[in-house]
């Protein structure tokens, strides 16, 4: 992953360096000549001869900027520049871009030389990277004198004949530099596509040491061996998980990624399957139902590891030498293992046959026949679409759960489809026969009747598929029960009472792998498509192997380790129905959201209604794609309140350690220390205690040190459980269930944050001048310029789910960004407090605030501490440091942070004192 990495860097350096000059213009037809012999010399590839086809996000995203500056360059006016400001900026243009291309070439060089496999090709898109750059650093260099010279001309010759021959040669020229510019595109896109092959490189290499690890796992004899061989593919299978994740996360098709995260889980589940199952096989040799329970799953990881490298390749299959370690293939159904040295065809990986899709299909044939009037050849390929549709729909009407009705119902709309197509091929024979060249109104009624009897088909087909899902629902609670039967018959020896919940058991079977077929043709994206067909493989397999665990624990009741191969088999199970439930669930949201879509005609407005006031989605919440994209941010969202904690936890340890100094303190002088108490004096702030500890050991009345319950950090504690909410929502878990949740809780997170920014101003008056004030004030007015704009993300509006995910992402990025600032903020404040003594306590009083607002601010310095307590609290007693008011972590969201009692304001007002000192009754 280094490799990608650099090389994006590299091709930022190429973007920013010229993001702030200017488009440059095309030079004259005099220096034409030079520079396009000069860049013809270089013989550059075409860009259409390469292979530039990008998969992943990752290149996408880092060409987007340098795409942009390219476009800008290109894109000059065509008219000499006469500023000289302009002129200077254009010729830095070129340099900058060579510079920045040159950078890049050399990451690139390094990656050449470090991967011999591509080391050829690398040099050679690197070349010509190197190349283009020159080309256009020349091009920008010859623009610049061009321009210089034509001002002159037109200083000296009024009438303006020179600035018309510049203009003509500017657009004859601009063809160089719009063909450096691609050429430089296309070798900076080769080189990141090669560097992207040694990423598919690594993530094969981690798949064949699990294919190997594997193919030794089914090898072994003893336990000794098994569990040194399995810790060994446990590790490798943590590295593969890694690579595998992440390139799922980066791939731009949804059906590749939809495959590998069932790959992902394939292996995922089967690994602890494969424990339990190889440690039953190993310790019950000549039990085949166990033997049979190992290699069913040792065939389908097999299968998953292959759809791994099906995905990775983008649809290239292994080669038999790849197979040549993998001698045992999965079987039709997974059930046992053999040589398979046929390699499984493209339709068992990539293809999606569904009825919708059929259906779809005979749609767009029947519209093209307004424009072709259904010749000869446009009516065949109608017959040859109506046949496929009703050939894929017979998994609707052969289902043995499909309801008498809906089965009826299916059947009628096909007679209608029929119907209604042998209306359009007479109207287009009719149309043939006139030899018209337009669509008659007879043609024009016989395909609206068409189109309208597929629709009501295909709600027929969703309706069935649905009502089928429901039932399943329904009857989960009983599989449960099921299961539980199923193991106290198998302990029991209950024969009789096996066989019937076995068979019960296997119409569930039945009944679930039909649900994902009838699920997989209703289904209106390619992710859930895969996510079904997959379900269904997997239910196929899985389903009968657990009766064969359940099989294999009535063989061997007193058997600790069948009881547990079976207990990981029903977990797996469960897994899988929990999987097809929520795919019935999604598929159903879908499918109504598109039923209840409007299509409103836009042209004029509707009265009431404008463009520009359309109403908002309804909140929602993020689907699995949407969380994988943000589960970064979120992830950096958790760090920094981890670390947000450990800056509050600071005051906590040190609170305890001062509260320790001071009961010994009192211990030994007590009576001076009641006496301080009783003036109401703040511990540590203009009094000391001497004791037996040493010489200036500070005492406070509220048992000294720095106080954990002052504001700050309760804030900030406050603070970081918001931001821990709001990533728990990146995950789906939380509290906050939708999107609308997460926009409300970053609105209380931005008044939280002013609050906090309120707090510390006024405690920075405390801190005497210095480097820490300083910089506490440099990190705490970065503080309102954060929350001014996580308050503008919130209120932005938004319409339609992407804008809305754009949202969210926006929100958690500033939200991250503010919680980074108040995290320096709250270990600064730390450092203040800590290193000038200042104590945050609850018995700081602030009545005075109002009184003395025409007071100078005067910043106390190291020698107010040995000055009298009233002197200290007449200086003082302006500023609100009241540091009280916040609920402990954990506050709902819908509830504020304010202050639950009068005080000081709530600390937020900035010294609006009502009730004394927060009406504490200890003062």
């Amino acid at each position: 992953m280094a490799c990608s990495s650099s090389i994006a860097t590299g091709v930022t350096h190429v973007a920013t360096s010229s993001s702030s000059l200017p488009a440059a213009p095309a030079v004259s037809s005099n220096a034409q000549s030079g520079i396009c012999s000069s860049f013809a010399s270089h013989n550059p590839r075409p860009p259409e001869r390469h292979n530039l086809q990008i998969h992943t996000k990752s290149i996408e995203q880092t060409l987007i900027p340098l795409v942009t500056q390219i476009t800008t360059l290109v894109s000059a006016p065509d008219r000499p520049l006469k500023a000289e400001r302009s002129r200077r900026a254009l010729g830095r243009v070129g340099r900058a871009v060579q510079a920045a291309v040159e950078r890049f070439v050399l990451v690139g060089e390094t990656i050449a030389d470090d991967n011999s496999e591509i080391k050829l090709d690398m040099y050679e898109a690197c070349r010509e990277a190197r190349q283009a750059g020159i080309a256009i650093e020349k091009l920008c260099e010859l623009q610049y004198d061009e321009a210089q010279s034509c001002c002159t001309d037109g200083e000296t010759s009024p009438s303006g004949g020179s600035g018309s021959i510049v203009g003509n040669s500017a657009i004859a020229d601009k063809g160089s530099m719009v063909r450096a510019a691609r050429c430089l595109l296309a070798a900076v896109t080769q080189v990141l596509l090669l560097a992207d092959t040694i990423v598919v490189k690594q993530l094969l290499q981690a798949k064949d040491k699990v294919s190997n690890t594997l193919t030794r796992l089914e090898g072994v004899n003893n336990f000794t061996e098994f569990v040194k061989a399995f810790s060994q593919f446990g590790n490798e299978m943590v590295d593969f998980a890694h690579v595998t994740g992440d390139r799922q996360n980066d791939l731009k098709d949804e059906r590749r990624r939809a495959q590998m995260s069932a790959a992902r889980t394939i292996l995922e589940r089967s690994t602890l399957m494969l424990l339990t199952a190889s440690k039953t096989c190993l310790r019950h040799p000549e039990c085949t139902s166990s033997r049979e329970n190992r290699d069913t799953v040792f065939c389908h990881m097999r299968r998953a590891i292959d759809l791994v490298h099906y995905v990775v390749k983008d649809g290239l299959l292994q080669t038999s030498s790849d197979h040549a370690s993998n001698d045992v293939r999965p079987t039709g159904n997974g059930s046992s293992s053999s040589p398979a040295p046929n390699q499984p065809k493209e339709e068992d990986w990539d293809v999606l046959l569904t009825a919708c899709g059929a259906i779809q299909q005979l749609d767009d044939s029947v519209e093209m026949t307004r424009l072709t009037l259904a010749p000869t050849a446009c009516r065949e390929r109608l017959t040859l679409a109506l046949n496929a549709a009703i050939e894929r729909t017979q998994d609707f009407t052969d289902s043995a759960y499909t309801s008498h009705e809906h089965r009826e119902n299916i059947l009628l709309l096909w007679d209608r489809v029929r119907s209604g197509l042998s209306h359009v091929i007479r109207a287009g024979i009719n149309l043939e026969q006139r030899e018209r060249h337009s669509p008659t109104e007879e043609l024009e009624t016989a395909i609206r009747t068409l189109l309208q009897c597929t629709q009501e088909l295909r709600l027929q087909l969703e309706q069935t598929a649905l009502e089928q899902a429901a039932d399943l629902l329904a009857s989960s609670r009983e599989d449960a029960d099921l299961i539980g039967h199923l193991r106290a018959a198998a302990i029991s020896l209950d024969g009789d009472r096996f066989d019937e919940c076995g068979e019960r058991f296997q119409e569930h079977v039945d009944h679930l792998q039909e649900v994902c077929k009838l699920l997989r043709h209703v289904s209106p994206t390619e992710a859930h498509q895969v996510q079904a067909k997959y379900a269904e493989i997997t239910v196929r397999i899985y389903g009968p192997q657990m009766l064969t665990a359940t099989h294999t624990l009535s063989l061997y009741p007193n058997s600790k380790i069948a009881k547990e191969n079976f207990q990981v088999f029903s977990d797996c199970w469960q897994a899988l129905l929990n999987d097809v439930t929520n795919l019935a669930k999604e598929v159903s949201e879908l499918l109504q959201d598109r039923a209840t879509e409007k299509h409103v005609y836009m042209s004029l407005p509707r009265p009431g209604k404008h463009g520009t006031t359309s109403k908002p989605l309804k909140p929602g919440k993020l689907d699995s794609e949407e969380q994988a994209k943000i589960a970064k941010a979120g992830l950096e969202m958790k760090l920094i309140t981890s670390e947000m904690d450990a800056e509050t936890d600071r005051w906590t340890e040190a609170h305890n350690a001062a509260q320790q100094q001071s009961v010994s303190a009192r211990g030994i002088e007590r009576e001076s220390a009641v006496g301080t108490a009783n003036q109401g004096m703040v511990g540590g702030v203009g009094n000391e205690a001497v004791s037996s500890s040493g010489p200036g050991v500070p005492v406070s009345p509220t048992n000294g040190g720095l106080d954990e319950n002052n504001d700050i950090v309760k804030r900030a504690k406050n603070m970081s459980s918001m931001a821990f909410s709001m990533y728990q929502f990146t995950r789906g878990e939380g509290t906050l269930k939708t999107t609308q949740d997460l926009f409300t809780q970053a609105e209380y997170f931005a008044e939280e944050a002013n609050r906090l920014y309120k707090v510390v101003r006024q405690f920075c008056y405390q801190v005497p001048a210095g480097t820490l004030k300083k910089e506490l004030l440099d990190y705490v007015d970065q503080i309102p310029t954060y929350v001014q704009q996580l308050q503008f993300t919130v209120k932005n509006p938004t319409v339609g789910k992407a804008a809305t995910f754009t949202k969210v992402d926006a929100v958690i990025q500033e939200t991250k960004n503010c919680m980074n600032c108040v995290s320096k903020v709250v270990s600064t404040c730390f450092e203040c407090a800590n290193k000038h003594n200042l104590y945050m306590s609850d018995t700081l009083v602030s009545e005075t605030m109002a009184s003395s607002t025409s007071e100078d601010h005067h910043t106390p310095s190291p020698s107010m501490m040995s000055k009298p307590v009233n002197d200290i609290q007449s200086r003082l007693g302006k500023y609100n440091l009241d540091f009280r008011g916040l609920s402990p972590r954990g506050r709902s969201p819908g509830q504020r942070g304010d202050d639950d009692g009068g005080g000081a304001g709530g600390g937020s007002e900035g010294g609006k004192a009502s009730g004394g000192a927060g009406g504490d009754p200890s003062i």
